[in-house]
């Protein structure tokens, strides 16, 4: 993905020796310069059979190294890369502000035609708000559509969300191609707080810095899902026009 390749040129002088990988049920969190964190993702088909390469030796590569892992085809390898970039991005908070993706969404897409890539909690508040409302999922919910409609979909929407996660399946720029004349928020903690984003097609970025990577860590290892997480700040950043 060429938004990959960019991200990688913007991190090219910014390594630092990878401290922790904490792989968990639902996050992973790579601690290098900063903590970062992603969704974490599998391989549901074969679970038992594709591992990680050089597993029990992560901490002995750089931050950069690690990064690779972000183009694998493996998506628990590319879970555990994506955290990586975002535990090397620093995070200037005087260019965001503390909201969330519900808030931003509603702001752009009130009576508008709007569409989520990704079912999140706060999915039902869209409801009213705006004209139309499309959920696109590929683990299909009540009300979903499934993710294959994209190409049908996406088109007729002034206000797209997208899930940070389409970088760990490498779904991203298929799905920007389809958004050109959309208002799109990357929204979720596996998207990077890069201002490289904007330079393709994304207009806001909704996701989390890590305040505390103790708590962070500790609640992650326990198996918290996001609302259980300690230790983050919501923040969203957005395109200047």
């Amino acid at each position: 993905m060429k938004i990959l390749e960019d991200l990688f040129l913007s991190l090219q002088k910014n390594d630092y020796p990878v401290k922790k990988v904490h792989t968990c049920v639902f996050w992973t969190g790579v601690i290098s310069k900063h903590c970062g964190l992603s969704s974490t993702f599998r391989d549901e088909e074969i679970p038992h059979v594709r591992g990680v390469r050089d597993v029990g030796n992560l901490t002995q590569k750089t931050a950069l190294e690690l990064t690779e892992y972000a183009r694998s085809g493996s998506l628990l390898e590319a879970s555990i890369g994506m955290a990586t970039i975002n535990s090397l991005i620093d995070i200037d908070e005087s260019k965001c502000v503390e909201k969330n993706a519900l808030d931003v969404i509603l702001e752009q897409g009130k009576g508008k035609n709007v569409a989520v890539v990704g079912h999140f909690p706060w999915i039902q508040k869209l409801k009213g708000e705006v004209k139309n409302l499309w959920v696109l999922e590929h683990r299909i919910r009540e009300g979903d559509l499934p993710a294959k409609e994209a190409q049908r979909i996406l088109p007729e929407c002034d206000v797209i969300g997208i899930t940070g996660t389409s970088f760990i399946n490498h779904t991203l720029e298929d799905l920007l191609a389809l958004a050109e004349r959309s208002f799109v928020v990357l929204i979720g903690p596996t998207s990077p707080f890069s201002p490289v984003l904007f330079d393709h097609g994304i207009d806001a970025i909704c996701g989390v810095k890590v305040s505390d990577a103790d708590k962070v860590v500790r609640s992650i290892s326990e198996g918290a899902t996001f609302r259980e997480v300690s230790g983050v700040k919501l923040l969203t950043m957005v395109r200047a026009v």
